[in-house]
């Protein structure tokens, strides 16, 4: 879990940046599609260029996104893509200051609601979209009795599986492949 790509946040004004449900959904779509333009980001979720522009310029400011001048054909077209490859948090680090705490609460519950409205739109989905993907979607769940440090091996351990697939190369089998949001939470609870 310490990789190098993956920015770890003590900072509650980035979590508050992140603490948006479209810059929340901007971040996913760098994700998924790698560094863009203000108008392929507006295409991809639905939204108004200057909305977009918006978001982006609080993403900048917590540095979550750069320019990408490099990707320009010409002056007049602004790229941007993510600094790091991902980010993440403990709430722990925020215990110190009460409304560092709150931005960190929000920002956990906001993320946990867009992997649920994920997962929701899929069960939504129309019978011929989920025929297509046969028996390959899937949740699993367990009730495991485990201690913290198991717990924490535990999630290296799924986080690593996920990291392989997700830096995987792509296999040239012209196989089509689309996007795919895979999601795991292990947490203390009773049934």
């Amino acid at each position: 879990m310490d990789n190098p790509d993956v920015r770890q946040v003590t900072d509650s004004r980035v979590l508050a940046a992140l603490a948006h449900p479209l810059r929340r959904r901007l971040m996913d779509v760098f994700k998924v599609h790698g560094p863009s333009t203000v108008g392929l980001l507006a295409e991809r979720t639905g939204q108004a260029p200057a909305n977009v522009s918006h978001h982006l310029k609080v993403l900048a400011a917590a540095d979550l996104v750069t320019e990408a001048p490099e990707l320009a054909r010409d002056r007049r077209e602004r790229w941007w893509r993510p600094v790091s490859r991902g980010v993440r948090w403990s709430t722990t680090d925020f215990d110190a200051d009460p409304a560092a705490r709150a931005v960190a609460d929000a920002a956990t519950s906001l993320n946990l609601d867009r992997h649920v409205a994920l997962a929701r739109a899929w069960h939504a989905a129309d019978d011929a979209a989920q025929a297509a993907w046969q028996d390959g979607p899937f949740s699993a769940d367990r009730w495991l009795h485990l201690t913290p440090d198991e717990l924490a091996q535990l999630s290296r351990e799924i986080v690593d599986l996920l990291d392989r697939w997700g830096e995987r190369g792509v296999p040239d089998d012209e196989g089509e492949r689309q996007p795919v949001f895979v999601f795991a939470y292990g947490i203390p609870a009773r049934p």
